[in-house]
Order: structure tokens, then sequence, then C-alpha cells
């Protein structure tokens, strides 16, 4: 090649586009416009003579890991990718559509929970005599928020507080002179709402007394009614009773609950007001429609406070004939002038009038209106002890349609008057017999008008009085003290025996106060008889009402399943608890007369030869196997026999007219859970 040739070669290849690389530096001698023209014309040919043609395939793609949304759609549609997809997401919709349907069936299926007051005994507290926490011999509110840890000691989750309203303090304050303060020996509204939110604190109920029958005369309804102010002047019940000759006679015979006339003349307004009860507890006029709205403003307020529940006392007094006409006489031969007391009367006119049932279903009306927020229901109970009408009784559960009370306060217990097998067995059947179908039962064995269970039957049947009490099915209520068996003072000259401190331990005055006196006298027998000591004894009255309502808290048969009754004679009352779908089986055997023994298994074909003593009230037979053959008691003894069987009591035939369940349930093993369908 010349050198001519060889000096114009590189121009030549600059000009073709050729593969000279000038950076940035801008060739002055460059014509762009023949260098674009070139370029356009030679460079796909010089890129396809020198380029490979397999280098120009695009390499296959596999899937990775954070491929962008482009490169996935690629794969998407693939057969293998699409097919798999659909699988997932219709077994992800067949799941859903499954746990829905499974959580519908469980809903449906599942029996209605026990609520707060079904699930725990009850425990009242009359609080003047629980404790004292400012040394004036009175227990107060303050006092109930120390000893919390009792309560919870006893795996109770629900106490009763007896009337705590400002009051001058007759009839022991059941006459309210203000009802919405707390009496000062009581303490103060924020001493209660301390309290209230202790026992909330530590996931305890709280129910508290209403008496709506009657005010105190004290009360400022009553000062205005009694000068006839405005729209108080009827608010309680007035009749002319002044005569022509100025003397004064009531206008009918009609007596009070305490003995003598119900009508007391009053010297200011000069008419007699009416009084069911003492003649400083006035009757308010409940035709009045304005004094029933002043009640449901009562309830509103406590509950607004945060009361769990109440107890209304009194209120079959709630209403009386307007007709005035006489009470029939028990003993038409009396003089009708020498009638006075309250048992020589019928009292058709005074008790249980038409209409009182509407006012406390309006109570409870108002009441379910603070029941909307979940684990808020509010209870609602009364004492209606009709102990002559166990029909009238009933009618305050209310309907299937219209609800009135959860349960009424069922006093069967404490009004025996003999002690037997026998009597124990006619006084459970009498109430669960005539309950009506889905309600629940409840029992008392103490309250604080009645003489304790020591004092009324004897100290050795303490122990299986308070077996019965947590084994029955139902709700029990425990007076305060009856759990370490305390006694009636033993004494003339006190008013309230069966109201004498709670003792505590064998300290000065039981524990109950460090001040120099209280308003009732300690038992004597404090020193053996308290808290303190006997936490320390294994067979001690105290211990064995925990262990009680353990097993009642713990065992599902005891909590809420069937109760039979198998045999009773005048010593013992044997029944069993079982539950549907539960082998094992609970038996009750419980002396209330002499030693006896009572061959069980031919009583019941099918029980087992064997049954475990769970509990005794000798604590030193537990865990000890017995011969259903022969089974002995002392008196009063109680034994909780445990066993297994796949025979029931309750599907026995010969046994079914003597079983009852209130809230029925069985137990799925395979799911360990409750269910209704069984």
């Amino acid at each position: 090649m010349g050198d001519e040739e060889a000096k114009s070669l590189p121009m030549e290849l600059s000009e073709k586009g050729g593969m000279e690389n000038n950076g940035f530096v801008q060739n002055e001698t460059f014509d762009e416009k023949e260098t674009n023209a070139s370029s356009q014309e030679e460079m796909p040919k010089m890129c396809i003579v020198g380029m490979n043609p397999v280098a120009l395939e695009e390499p296959a793609l596999e899937p990775y890991a954070g491929m962008p949304k482009e490169v996935l759609l690629k794969f998407s549609s693939q057969a293998r990718y699409r097919v798999t997809r659909e699988i997932l997401f219709w077994l992800i919709i067949a799941s859903t559509v499954m746990l829905v349907c499974a959580t519908i069936a469980i809903i449906a299926l599942s029996p209605k929970c026990l609520d707060w007051w079904q699930a725990s005994p009850i425990y009242q507290i009359y609080p003047r005599s629980f404790k004292d926490s400012d040394m004036d011999g009175n227990g107060d509110l303050k006092g109930i928020q120390e000893k919390l840890d009792h309560i919870m000691y006893l795996n109770i989750k629900t106490i009763w507080i007896t009337s705590f309203f400002k009051s001058p303090l007759k009839d022991l304050g059941y006459g309210a002179e203000d009802f919405y303060d707390i009496d000062p020996m009581f303490g103060s509204m924020s001493d209660f709402e301390n309290l209230l939110a202790a026992l909330h604190d530590r996931g305890l109920k709280v129910i508290m007394d209403l008496i709506p029958n009657h005010t105190s005369d004290k009360h400022r309804w009553f000062q205005l009614s009694r000068n006839r102010t405005a729209k108080y002047t009827d608010y309680y019940v007035w009749h002319d009773c002044v005569q022509a000759d100025g003397t004064v006679a009531p206008p009918n015979n009609w007596v009070s609950v305490h003995g003598n006339s119900s009508w007391q003349f009053d010297d200011v307004r000069k008419q007699c007001y009416f009084h069911q009860f003492g003649k400083e507890q006035p009757d308010l006029n409940f035709h009045n429609p304005a004094v029933q709205q002043e009640i449901h403003d009562i309830i509103k307020f406590w509950l607004g406070k945060g009361i769990d529940g109440f107890s209304f006392s009194t209120v079959k007094f709630l209403l009386e004939a307007t007709h005035l006409r006489n009470e029939p006489q028990v003993n038409k031969s009396q003089n009708p002038e020498d009638i006075t007391a309250y048992s020589q009367l019928y009292h058709d006119y005074t008790t249980t009038q038409v209409g009182m049932h509407d006012i406390l279903r309006s109570f409870r009306h108002t009441m379910d209106q603070f029941s909307s927020e979940p684990g808020r229901y509010r209870f609602m109970s009364s004492d209606a002890d009709d102990k002559e009408d166990t029909e009238a009784t009933m009618m305050y559960y209310g309907t299937s349609f219209v609800q009135e009370m959860d349960f009424p306060f069922n006093f069967y217990l404490i009004n025996l008057k003999n002690l037997s097998g026998n009597s124990i067995f006619e006084a459970v059947n009498l109430w669960m017999k005539n309950m009506p179908e889905g309600k629940w039962p409840n029992w008392a064995v103490g309250n604080p008008n009645s003489a304790r269970i020591s004092s009324r039957i004897g100290k050795e049947y303490v122990n299986v009085i308070n077996m019965l009490l947590l084994t029955l099915p139902g709700t029990p209520i425990t007076y305060y003290g009856e759990e370490i068996g305390m006694e009636n003072i033993a004494s003339e000259d006190v008013t309230f025996p069966e109201k004498s401190p709670m003792q505590w331990d064998g300290k000065f005055k039981a524990g109950f106060t460090e001040g120099n006196s209280s308003w009732l006298p300690v038992n004597p027998d404090y020193q053996s008889v308290n808290v303190e000591v006997q936490k320390t004894w294994s067979n001690s009255s105290l211990n064995l009402y925990r262990e009680l309502t353990s097993l009642r808290n713990n065992e599902l048969p005891i909590h809420r399943g069937w109760m039979c009754y198998i045999w009773n004679d005048s010593n013992v009352f044997v029944y069993v608890r079982e539950l549907d779908g539960l082998d094992r089986v609970f038996m009750m055997v419980l002396n209330f007369g002499q030693e006896s023994t009572i061959d069980l298994k031919a009583i019941v074909p099918n029980l087992p030869s064997e049954a475990f003593i769970r509990l005794s009230t000798n604590f030193s037979n537990a865990g000890k196997a017995v011969n259903t053959k022969i089974i002995k008691t002392e008196m009063g003894e109680g034994l909780v026999l445990e066993y297994k069987t796949e025979k029931p009591v309750h599907t026995m035939e010969a046994f079914q007219e003597n079983c009852f369940v209130a809230e029925k349930a069985c137990y799925s093993s395979a799911f360990n859970l409750l269910y209704v369908n069984c």
C-alpha cells in the first residue's frame, strides 16, 4: 500500500463511521452532514459483518427473587403457575367458609354461659358488723375494703351489702332518710366509690339492698308531704281518721308487721298515714306515678355509680287496696277489737296486689338499660318470702315472655322447723319442682334476720349444711361468719344476737375493731372460732368451705349439671350431680340425723361397687375408697363421693321424676367443649 493510500485510510474510516473514539473533542474538519449520511448508509453493513448472529439472541429467563412486574407477568400466564395459583385460591375460600360455618355451628350449639350471678356464691355482709376501720365500734365501708382478701380466699366473686343509706337507723336502717347518700356511720360517698373500684379491680361484683316500699319519717319527701307541698302531697298513703267528736280512729283493721294498727295520726297534716312496718317508716304511695319515677331515678343513680345489682326488699308490700276494706280475720270468732298481731289477719288487701309485678318489671326494664355493655349485666332479685304460697313466690321469676327477677331469694332452708334427711329433701324438692322451666335456683341458710346455723340447728351440723349449700344446683348465698360456724350471742340483753361482730382473730374484740368497744358484744367463743386460727386447722369449717367452693367452681357436674334425688329418710339425704357426656359422677351423702348405714348399690343397680371420697366433713377420710353397699355416716357427717359410670342416673327410667337441670349442657370430650343438643 502506497504512502498516500496510507494517509487517506484514517480519514476514510472516519468518514465511513469507523471505530475511532474522539471522546468529547470536536473534530473541526468533521463534516456532520456527510458523517450522518455516511453513518446511516454504512453502519448497518459494518455491524452485520462484524457480529456473530448467535450473540444477537436473547438469553432464556428463569424466575428469580425480586423480579419486576414486567418479568413476573411473563410467567403468570403459564399453566404450571396459573393452575397452582387457582388451587391455592379456592383452598383459601373453602377454608374460610368452613371456618365461618364451624364458628356459627359452635355458637349455635354452645349453651348459654353462666352469668356472674350464677357462677359464684354470693356472700352477704351486714356492714355494721363486718369490720370497723375507724375505731368507733361500728363496721363500715372501709372495713369491707380492708377484708377483700378474705372474700378472695373463699373463692367468692360476689358480695351483697345490706342497706347503708343515710338513715336514723330505726329498724336497723331499713327506712332511708336519703336514698342518694351514705350514712356517716358507714363512711362517705368517696369511701363507697373507693370500695367499688377495689372490688371491680379484683374482678368482684357487688349487690346492694334497696327498700322501695317506705322511707324514714325524717325523709324530705315525708316532711313536704305532711305539709301538703305541691306534688309531694300524695307521695304517701294518707287518709282521714278524725271522728266528729274529735277522737282518732283508724280507717280499718289493717295491722302492722310489728303489731298494732298500721295507721298513725300526724299532728301536722291532721290525717293518718299508713305504715306496714314501724310508725317511723311511712309507706310510699306507689299508685302515684311520680313516686314510681323517683324509685327509677334512684336505681339509675346507683347503677350509674357502678353497682352490679340490686336486692329489692319488702316488695310484696308496695301496693295496698284503695278501697280500704277490713282484712279477713283468721279466727272469725275473735273479737275484732282484740286483733293486734299481724298473724291474726289474712293480708288480702295489703300484700301482692294487682299491679305490683308490673312495677317490678318496670324496674327490670330500667336495669336492662344498663346491661347492654358486655360483661356488665345488672342483677335483680327480691325477698318474695311467701312461705305458704310457693306459686306466688315463683311468679317473681316473671314469665317466658317478660323477665322480672333473676331469682327470688329462697329461704326454705332457713324456715325449716325440724332438721332431718326428709325435711331437707322436702325443702329442696318444693323449690325445684315448682321453679319455672329454664330458671335458675338459689339457696340461703342464713341472713341478718334469722338465727345462725349453729344456734338454730346445732354446731355439729354446720359443715354438712355448708356442704349441702355448695353442692346443690343454683347460686348459694352465705351470710357472713357462717363459713367459720359463728353462733348467736347467748345473752338475753342482746337485741340482735345474729348480727354480732365478725370474728377475725383471737385478739381483743376478735380483730373486729381496735377501739375499746363494739356496737354489739363479740361472741365469747372468738378465741377458737375465728378466721385466723381456722386457716391453720386442716379440718376446720373454713377450710372445708373453701374446698367446697373450689369443687363447685372447677367441676362441671356440680357447676351446672343434673341433680337427681337418690334417697332420703329421717337421717340422710342422698343425691347425685352429673353431666351428659361425662362419665364422672358426684354423689352427696349428707347426714342430718343420727348415725346411719345405707346400701346405695341396692337403690341404684348400675352403681359401681366402689366409690372414692372426694371430700368429707372429716378431712382425714378424703381419698379413701368406700363400698357402695355399706355407706356409713355419723351424725352431721357429709360425704362427696366420686365414681365413674356409663349409665348416669338421670337416664334411668326409675329416677327421671327425681331429676332436674336448670341450664342444660352436654360435654364433648373430643373437642373439650359444652354443647346443647344432646
